[in-house]
């Protein structure tokens, strides 16, 4: 069977750019085959990775995003959970449901989603990525009304879980009906993985954040796509591997070396069908990235995959099961800079395929 995946390039998350169209249109140079709808938080604060997938969520509203708190014991919130949980049970039963409307990322929230389905109705690729911040990030990221991170809390811990459920089932819905031979593939952005184990969270249980993830995961597979799990930190790589995503996504750039020190887990997430999607492309820094060309790219990449196969990896598993992405997204970056990174992101993908 062909590997449509293979050494494919992948667009990570957010741009800087302040026009839609223009986003777009380096989307469509750069990954064609696998597009992603870019958050652009310099045109609305509601497309940060954060406030983006909020919408549905009791008393929330895009309008008045800055002062949001999640606030358990108000009447407004409590009133709305039942209405909340009454709409997931009958979403869960049914994916074709109104009901998921209502947890649609508004125009408010992107910019670029609507231009993204187009583009998928018109070239119909074989994949198309959509994305929602992880759970676990968002769980330590949005405060309660007394400033108690949300994580510690295991009744709006299972709310945001639900509601980002709820975002993966609209945007799969979505996606397949702009072409039903489409297969999505749903990244969770989970940056805050990288700090479990570290005195800020040492009460977090590791297995409940990987049950997190893996609730997730498994309502994604179970509706005919992809999932992945992004995380840009020096990370402890057997728990992403544990939540039983599809795909791995991390900065090859910076912590390649942390990553190989996993080489048994990666070679058993490997034989077991999953894939890697290396960021050897930097976005933190455009001085950096300036700097590089492809064939310093081209090297970062065989350096690290030898790596693997000195510790008993077959190399050609190793290459078959690769995609190819930036260390993050791209918003913090400069127009021209982030349009560099992502072209360098699709020359890299082109001169390795090129070497098969």
């Amino acid at each position: 069977m062909k590997n449509d995946l293979k050494l494919q390039p992948l667009g990570i998350g957010s741009l800087p750019h302040k026009n839609p169209d223009e986003a777009m249109r380096i989307v469509e140079q750069n990954f064609s085959q696998i597009p992603f709808f870019p958050q652009l938080a310099n045109i609305s604060k509601n497309e940060d990775m954060m406030l983006q997938f909020l919408e549905g969520l009791p008393t929330f509203s895009p309008d008045k995003s800055e002062k949001f708190i999640l606030n358990s014991e108000s009447e407004e919130f409590l009133s709305g959970l039942e209405e909340f949980f009454s709409d997931y049970e009958e979403i869960m039963a049914d994916i074709n449901s109104p009901l998921l409307d209502k947890y649609a990322i508004s125009k408010k929230s992107s910019s670029t989603f609507e231009k993204f389905e187009q583009f998928i109705k018109e070239n119909k690729p074989k994949y198309a990525k959509g994305q929602i911040v992880g759970a676990f990030t968002l769980c330590t990221s949005l405060n309660d009304q007394n400033g108690r991170a949300v994580i510690y809390d295991e009744t709006l811990r299972d709310i945001i879980v639900k509601l980002l459920t709820l975002k993966v089932l609209w945007q799969i819905k979505r996606i397949k009906s702009a072409n039903s031979d489409t297969i999505p593939i749903i990244f969770m952005d989970e940056p805050s993985v990288s700090q479990i184990g570290s005195s800020a969270y040492l009460t977090i249980s590791e297995n409940d954040v990987i049950s997190m993830i893996n609730e997730i995961s498994e309502v994604i597979k179970s509706n005919g796509a992809l999932s992945a799990m992004h995380c840009c930190g020096k990370c402890d790589w057997r728990i992403p591997i544990k939540t039983g995503v599809n795909i791995i996504n991390f900065d090859a750039y910076t912590y390649g070396q942390n990553f190989n020190v996993y080489h048994k887990e990666i070679s058993k997430f490997l034989n077991n069908g999953g894939k890697i999607a290396w960021g050897f492309v930097p976005t933190l820094d455009g001085e950096v990235l300036r700097k590089l060309n492809t064939e310093n790219l081209v090297q970062k990449f065989h350096d690290s995959v030898n790596y693997l196969t000195k510790n008993g990896i077959n190399e050609k598993l190793i290459l078959d099961n690769s995609l190819i992405t930036s260390s993050c997204g791209a918003g913090g970056l400069s127009v021209k800079d982030a349009e560099l990174a992502m072209h360098l992101v699709k020359e890299l993908s082109d001169s390795l395929k090129s070497e098969e």
